[in-house]
């Protein structure tokens, strides 16, 4: 269980840093714009593959059932993660996924990012965060190894939304600014609860 949770610190750890401004303008002064082309889509494919040997861990160490969902709340689960499925992929599409992936900066060439502000990113400041959260937690059959690496994950992703939140404070400026202070980060409220939020 203990190795799940080094694991991810780990791979957490080390998926900020390559994300970072300060890597990135490394990177980028050192080899130069046409090496740079490349760095999103390495960064995505090492995020991708060095998460591997957390699934292994969560599959091979130890383990101990939790629960198993029965009708109708597996049903209801399963319909849940599907919906959040299809809204994450919603949002990647929205959010223009090439650039995302790391295809279109190899195309093209770095272009001067964009702050989203619509569709999904109207209720909140990272609909993708919540959305994998759902597919997480909606999970019908939970053992202890899973339950570890959910809540490692779940705390990664609050920890690097509020990093993630820094540097797009140092990217846009007040235009962030204003716009982190109409939305709620992860969890859509009511209209008249956002405005006190």
């Amino acid at each position: 269980m203990i190795w799940i949770i080094v694991a991810i610190l780990v791979w957490g750890a080390v998926h900020s840093w390559l994300g970072s401004l300060g890597v990135k303008e490394y990177i980028h002064r050192t080899f130069g714009g046409w090496f740079f082309r490349f760095y999103r889509l390495a960064y995505n494919l090492f995020s991708v593959i060095s998460f591997a040997p957390i699934l292994i861990l969560v599959r091979l160490l130890p383990d101990r059932p939790l629960y198993a969902a029965q009708a109708p709340w597996l049903y209801a689960m399963l319909a849940g993660q599907a919906v959040a499925l299809i809204l994450l992929i919603a949002t990647l599409l929205q959010t223009d996924t090439a650039s995302f992936i790391g295809l279109r900066q190899v195309l093209q060439g770095e272009s001067p990012a964009v702050l989203v502000t619509d569709g999904f990113y109207r209720w909140v400041r990272h609909p993708l965060y919540l959305f994998a959260l759902l597919i997480l937690w909606l999970t019908p059959v939970m053992a202890l190894n899973m339950l570890v690496a959910y809540v490692a994950l779940t705390v990664y992703l609050l920890v690097g939304a509020i990093f993630e939140e820094r540097k797009l404070t140092r990217e846009f400026g007040s235009a962030y600014a204003a716009y982190k202070a109409r939305t709620p980060m992860i969890i859509p409220l009511p209209v008249h609860l956002r405005r006190r939020a």
